[in-house]
């Protein structure tokens, strides 16, 4: 017991050096566009992303990254017939609803510093929640979800830099899969 002690103090007693040599980590906010697989036709949503990044190594942190996106989406073509005797009596109608999603994703982010740009690669994990409303009816759905991505930090001033990041993500709401792209910018502080 005194052994396992002895070597869980020393670690953490020759680590703290270590961690002092490694930047923190950085908080990021911006606009987030996500083209979404939701129906037979791709739907546009706008909104936003964040995230925080702790370095746990000096390429490697550990990421938070959450995201809200919000619009509009078809749900397919319906054959409203209002009546008999009414012209035209059927016609196509292309309903749409309004929906909103929400991911929180967290996983490791492997960057690298060159001169005034640090690119990065991550790979997240986490959850997804989709929600959809139109007159008078509503559902919602959670499920798994991850994102592959990465993107480019461009330092602009002491401790500010400015991002462009793009994922793939992916998502299983209501049993079915649905292939996204999310592209964000927005601006990154470092602490």
């Amino acid at each position: 017991m005194r052994k396992i002690a002895f070597v869980f103090v020393a670690v953490i007693f020759f680590s703290v050096p270590g961690f002092s040599q490694v930047p923190s980590g950085n908080v990021f906010f911006g606009y987030s566009y996500m083209s979404a697989d939701f129906s037979s036709n791709r739907s546009n949503l706008n909104g936003w992303n964040a995230s925080v990044e702790g370095k746990v190594l000096p390429l490697l942190g550990l990421v938070a990254d959450f995201s809200g996106h919000y619009g509009s989406a078809d749900v397919g073509t319906v054959i409203a017939c209002p009546g008999i005797g009414v012209l035209p009596p059927c016609q196509p109608l292309t309903p749409s609803v309004s929906v909103a999603e929400h991911n929180f994703l967290f996983g490791p982010r492997l960057s690298i510093s060159v001169r005034k740009f640090r690119p990065f690669v991550h790979a997240l994990i986490g959850a997804g929640h989709f929600s959809q409303s139109t007159s008078g009816f509503s559902s919602s759905d959670t499920c798994f979800a991850y994102a592959l991505g990465g993107g480019l930090d461009y330092h602009i001033a002491p401790l500010i830099s400015w991002r462009i990041q793009g994922d793939a993500l992916q998502t299983r709401f209501f049993s079915s899969t649905q292939n996204n792209v999310r592209i964000s910018t927005g601006i990154v502080v470092h602490f």
